[in-house]
């Protein structure tokens, strides 16, 4: 048997690990060393490459930053003055921005560089002198087609001056060598020189027979006439472009004169939308004026939905992609499904009674205290008490507030009475119809029209709805209301659009509104959270063949009685009872 190991000393394992330690060490630094010089000798490499990389990228972005903020230009093209520039991108084409309606994009050239061509105005001696006198077409087919030519060489000259010089500066700030900065400049003025080159050589004027259009002008092809028509008569090319011109004047509104007034930096936009009523297609203008007015915030003042029913919550969806918080309260045909919809969605701010801030702008408003879809069975005294007393509810919430709201959103304009001297301006919707008014407090009255062109049910009626939405130019200081846009565009099947623009007037006369009647009983001090009147359709139920003899009653399977609405009917505490059945909204 094999004698055991003896046990190491009281020094021994120690200074083998000690020695361990330093190999290591020794092996690392070793290691590191080689990787150095390996680095050392792969920069020494591509330190050149790299360097002159760097520059380029440099010289590239100060390039582009002056095209894109100081090369614009402002032309006129026949009776539209417009603002054009060249911008970097990565297929050739023409983009013409027709601020509020959207787009039209022509896929004009093979180049990296677009050309932005956007609408700021119509001047108005122009284009009036054009509808008085049809003869001055003759000769705007020469003008539109010299002014656009001339405007696109004036746009690249100044680009590429401004460009150049970008580059250049850019490179000075940075590199701080003179030879670095000369060799800069030259390269990038020969590629802008380049690339506006290739431009001109694949210029396609047949683009024009196929332009894609977004925003509202997706349903306005008009604009430009049928595309089939441009390709097959293609000599006419340039009557064309008077044509385009000429719509566009027409679809401003050329006889409107437009208030002088430019909003400054220090002014809040605000759109107000109402009414949407399952409108899809009210997205779309929606998206359009809130990029093309720059808006801050958008109100909606009910009725988002139509029936209110879960299944229509796939209707808002849309709301985020607008990226501006959205201020809503519930109208007469949203439900509080609805209502628990629009909280889930991260840019809604949904008004309940309390006092939220937003932007700025200190909001108060509720929810509306009916919920009738069913336009059928209405009890208008019945339900105008009720959105009375809601309003009412509003006010002393409203009088306690400290600081003072700015700005109250309620859907029906019926309360306005009751709202008067509570804040300086009260947004509503439900009557499908603008109206604006000073109140004699001194409140001002909006209510907007349909911006959803009352949805489905513009087919009602022989002329559609317009659809109708206003951008508020509020002062971010006082918040005051200075002055509002009311566009308002052709319903269904249209494409007319106006836009007018109101100053405010101080020594507007204040107008009373209808009066209606103070509920009786007592009222609430808050709001109320949820509806007190509640008449949905409901379907009548078949009736089925009673038994030989068997006595027929209402109930027991045979029709109801004539005169029976057919409405599941729900109404608050201290409203018993059945209602008539009058038609209303």
């Amino acid at each position: 048997m094999s004698e055991p190991l003896p046990a190491p000393g009281p020094h021994g394992w120690p200074r083998r690990a000690v020695r361990l330690a330093r190999q290591c060490l020794r092996l690392m630094s070793g290691f590191l060393r080689f990787l150095s010089e390996v680095l050392r000798a792969v920069w020494g490499r591509i330190r050149r490459p790299v360097i002159i990389l760097g520059v380029a990228v440099l010289a590239y972005g100060g390039a582009m930053a002056a095209m894109a903020y100081v090369g614009a230009t402002s032309r006129p093209v026949g009776p539209v003055e417009t603002t054009m520039r060249l911008l970097p991108s990565w297929s050739g084409e023409s983009v013409l921005s027709i601020p509020p309606l959207g787009t039209l994009t022509l896929d004009t050239h093979d180049s990296p560089i677009q050309l932005e061509v956007t609408v700021d105005r119509i001047n108005q001696e122009s284009a009036a002198e054009i509808v008085r006198d049809p003869r001055v077409l003759e000769t705007l087919e020469e003008q539109i087609v010299t002014d656009i030519r001339e405007g696109v060489q004036a746009t690249a000259v100044k680009s590429f001056v401004v460009g150049t010089l970008g580059a250049t500066l850019t490179t000075l700030i940075v590199v701080r060598r003179r030879r670095a900065t000369l060799v800069a400049g030259g390269v990038a003025a020969v590629a802008i020189a380049a690339v506006f080159g290739v431009a001109a050589q694949t210029l396609n004027p047949r683009a024009i027979a196929e332009p894609k259009y977004s925003g509202l002008l997706t349903g306005a092809p008009s604009l430009i006439g049928n595309a089939q028509d441009l390709a097959e008569n293609f000599g006419a090319y340039s009557q064309e472009l008077v044509r385009l011109v000429t719509n566009v004047t027409k679809l401003y509104d050329v006889t409107s004169n437009l208030p002088s007034y430019e909003p400054s930096d220090d002014v809040i936009r605000l759109l107000h939308v109402s009414d949407l009523h399952l409108g899809e297609h009210a997205w779309d203008v929606i998206s359009s004026v809130t990029r093309q007015y720059s808006v801050d915030l958008i109100v909606d003042s009910g009725d988002i939905t139509d029936h209110g029913s879960e299944a229509e919550n796939y209707f808002l969806q849309r709301i985020p992609s607008l990226k501006v918080p959205y201020v809503w309260v519930r109208g007469n045909h949203d439900s509080m499904a609805t209502e628990q919809a629009m909280r889930q969605l991260p840019n809604v701010v949904v008004l309940d009674g309390t006092v939220r801030t937003v932007k700025g702008i200190r909001f108060l408003g509720a929810g509306d205290p009916r919920f009738t879809p069913d336009r059928s069975n209405r009890d208008v005294k019945r339900e105008t008490e009720a959105v009375a007393a809601q309003a009412i509810a509003i006010a002393r919430v409203a009088e306690k507030a400290d600081p003072p709201v700015d700005i109250i959103v309620y859907h029906s304009s019926d309360g306005a009475s009751f709202l008067d001297g509570k804040a300086s301006l009260i947004l509503t919707g439900d009557g499908h119809k603008r109206y604006t008014a000073v109140l004699p407090k001194g409140s001002r009255l909006m209510q907007q029209g349909t911006t959803g062109g009352a949805g489905l049910r513009a087919l009602e009626k022989d002329e559609p709805a317009p659809i109708e939405l206003s951008v508020l130019y509020i002062n971010r200081k006082t918040l005051e209301l200075e002055a509002w846009d009311d566009i308002a565009l052709g319903g269904l099947g249209l494409t007319s659009a106006r836009i007018d623009r109101h100053l405010v007037e101080p020594t507007e006369e204040p107008m009373t509104p209808s009066p209606i009647p103070t509920p009786t009983g007592p009222l609430p001090d808050t709001p109320l959270p949820t509806p007190t009147i509640t008449r949905t359709p409901t379907p009548t139920p078949e009736p089925t063949s009673p038994s030989p003899g068997a006595p027929t009653t209402p109930g027991e399977g045979s029709p109801a009685p004539e005169g029976t609405p057919e409405s599941a009917e729900t109404v608050g505490p201290g409203q018993p009872g059945a209602l008539p059945a009058p038609v209303g909204r």
